[in-house]
């Protein structure tokens, strides 16, 4: 994986979408599950896991240049 172009699509994606961005610090570099990340965002889990899906979707798209 490509760190540098990772940080740079995290980096977009916190201008674009900031919970999104903070959706994806907690799950992916800091291991929550939905459940604690819900938590500690104060939102509901159904909002988090929605949220995780299309934050995931768009990092996807940033990173092979599709979309």
């Amino acid at each position: 994986m490509d760190l540098v172009a990772l940080d740079e699509a995290l980096t977009r994606l916190a201008e674009f979408d900031p919970r999104q961005s903070r959706i994806v610090e907690l799950r992916f570099f800091g291991g929550l599950s939905i459940e604690e990340t819900a938590s500690v965002l104060q939102l509901s889990p159904a909002t988090v896991k929605r949220e995780w899906q299309l934050a995931k979707a768009w990092l996807y798209r940033a990173l092979t240049g599709e979309g």
